[in-house]
């Protein structure tokens, strides 16, 4: 199972790894669904960190007045 501990590019690793071990139609039932298992818990490890790092992220925008204003990385397309 993933550690909470693990970087983003070795869970992704791991995922393409599951990948090819599903496709390639080699294990048996048992070590299918552990693998599945596996690979469920690793999307939701990555879509965690993502979510974290989308919520951490600002965008420097530059005012008419020539400051710079640091805003949500996900409101900057609404605020246009």
């Amino acid at each position: 199972m993933p550690k909470k501990t693990q970087k983003f590019e070795d869970n992704l690793l791991r995922l393409e790894e599951i990948l090819h071990a599903l496709e390639s139609g080699e294990a048996g039932l048992d070590e299918l669904l552990k693998l599945y298992e596996e690979g469920v818990s690793l999307i939701r490890s990555c879509n965690a960190q993502l979510q974290t790092a989308e919520q951490t992220v600002k965008m420097l925008q530059l005012q008419s007045d020539g400051t710079v204003t640091a805003i949500d990385f996900g409101k900057a397309d609404s605020e246009e």
